[in-house]
């Protein structure tokens, strides 16, 4: 029972985490333009060689034209377009305060550079909206998550190009305007520092479509690009929202020295200035002196126009969200290979962690530490927006689903989101990340599975797409229901199903 001594202050947004291109699917239904993630294919395990999700030009005109015969998990995802009552409901069920979901920009301007938006693709979020809302479920909403419409890929390679600011501000201004007496929460793009270690997923850029410049050159400049928009963003939501709150969304890379040595000390803040130079800019409103050196010492050029640092200042966000999902640790002591699995090169195993199954260090004291360093960095409200355990989940006879690993895994987070709050920390909600299992960002699977809800589908695409409930659907149900005090694992709240 909820009471009024908990940790987490009243209006804790608890919820759960997707992205239109890992549940959606419905890739050329109502008028929906392809997108940059309609042409990431399926790799088997046995063929993969590591976490890289960039697509080269060519095998994108090979698709287009039909020359190759892969399959493409995304396009079809897990059908949430024609299921989402079902789903909603489901989270409802478990008492969600919030979902956190984007908006398929391809789907509203199908080409990114059209004059008029589709009408259609307008209305599937109007009714999704009404459909959360009718449940109290405050939607959370990202512009621009891992998806760009591939015609601003092909005709202006992505980000790379400033007309993008453009066409990124008429699609903002159509759906603020739209949802305005719907969505009060926005971000304006999903973990915006990845496009430094995949420009083509984070970006939409072709890096080999721009000769003669390194790909962090290229990176960075479409990291200012998108800097530029995502100001005038939130300017033209606190113009035409009622009470709105804009937050940007970092990937945080927490980095440790893997020992005390000074060389071990300086590479882990280097690490954690380049991680943390997108907040810096998005919450302070200007590029930090270090990276300023770091772009001399790398012979990296950001072309500004006049007008940009003003803007960037100007219009600094509202609140930061972020994704925790584990530590990264760094040395220069040794050649130790980097954690398997792990997409961030140059880390290596941190022996005191666990491993996911995918090899991804468990930290949950981490957790702790990054909210901590965040506030006594910025002194802003802070919110996560993705935290979870990728698994193997196992379907038994009678159609149970027993994961005490990712109820552990949660736990443990909560317990240290907590202590943070006892620290002082201004935490606005926690939502976990596929809180229905979905289609991995990084390697097009199903069977890596985050969800509270099961999905009945394999990683060739097979199955019936019945949802069902895991042991850790209960679990959450209580932690919302206690505001997060009740955090064991005896599921009090479980009913028959």
């Amino acid at each position: 029972m909820l009471t009024n001594d908990t940790v987490f202050k009243k209006g804790f947004l608890w919820g759960g985490a997707t992205a239109a291109n890992q549940i959606e699917g419905a890739y050329d239904v109502d008028g929906k333009g392809l997108s940059t993630a309609d042409m990431i294919r399926f790799v088997p395990k046995d063929e993969r060689t590591g976490y890289s999700m960039d697509v080269k030009a060519d095998y994108i005109e090979d698709v287009l034209n039909n020359k190759v015969n892969d399959r493409f998990p995304k396009r079809t995802a897990i059908d949430f377009y024609h299921r989402y009552k079902e789903d909603i409901a489901l989270f409802a069920e478990m008492g969600f305060k919030t979902l956190r979901i984007s908006i398929n920009w391809a789907r509203i301007f199908p080409n990114g550079d059209d004059v008029n938006p589709n009408e259609a693709g307008l209305q599937f979020y109007d009714n999704l909206f009404d459909e959360m809302l009718k449940y109290g479920i405050e939607p959370l909403v990202t512009l621009s998550h891992y998806e760009t419409p591939l015609e601003l890929t092909r005709k202006y390679n992505g980000w790379y190009s400033r007309k993008l600011i453009g066409f990124y501000t008429r699609y903002a201004e159509t759906v603020f305007t739209r949802y305005k007496n719907k969505v009060k929460y926005w971000l304006t793009f999903n973990e915006i520092n990845v496009i430094t270690h995949s420009p083509y997923t984070g970006g939409g850029i072709l890096v080999e479509n721009v000769p003669n410049q390194s790909a962090e050159q290229i990176a960075y400049q479409g990291a200012h690009h998108q800097f530029v928009a995502s100001a005038f963003a939130t300017k033209l939501a606190h113009e035409i929202i009622p009470d709105v709150k804009v937050g940007c969304m970092l990937a945080r890379m927490t980095t440790y020295p893997v020992t005390n040595h000074p060389d071990d000390i300086l590479l882990a803040q280097h690490k954690n200035d380049l991680n943390l130079f997108f907040t810096d800019v998005q919450v302070r409103g200007e590029y930090p002196k270090v990276m300023e050196r770091y772009f001399k010492e790398n012979n990296i050029q950001v072309v500004k126009e006049v007008g940009d640092d003003e803007i960037i200042k100007q219009y600094p966000v509202d609140f930061i969200s972020f994704s925790y999902y584990m530590s990264l640790s760094v040395t220069t002591q040794s050649e130790e290979e980097n954690v398997l699995g792990n997409m961030i090169a140059g880390s290596v195993k941190n022996p005191h962690l666990q491993t996911s199954d995918w090899g991804w260090q468990i930290d949950p004291k981490g957790l702790r530490y990054t909210l901590q360093d965040f506030h006594n960095r910025y002194g802003k409200p802070l919110f996560i927006v993705e935290n979870g355990l990728g698994a193997h989940d196992k379907v038994e006879e009678d159609g149970s689903i027993h994961d005490p690993y990712r109820v552990d895994y949660l736990r443990q987070h909560i317990e240290q989101m907590k202590e943070a709050v006892k620290d002082g920390v201004d935490l606005m909600g926690y939502t976990a990340w596929g809180p229905i299992d979905l289609i991995s960002v990084s390697t097009n699977e199903m069977s890596k599975r985050y969800g509270f809800i099961y999905v009945n589908q394999d990683d060739e695409g097979n199955g019936t797409l019945e949802r069902s409930k895991k042991d850790s659907f209960y679990w959450y149900k209580q932690v919302i229901q206690t505001n997060g005090e009740d955090l064991s694992s005896t599921t009090k709240v479980k009913v028959s199903q």
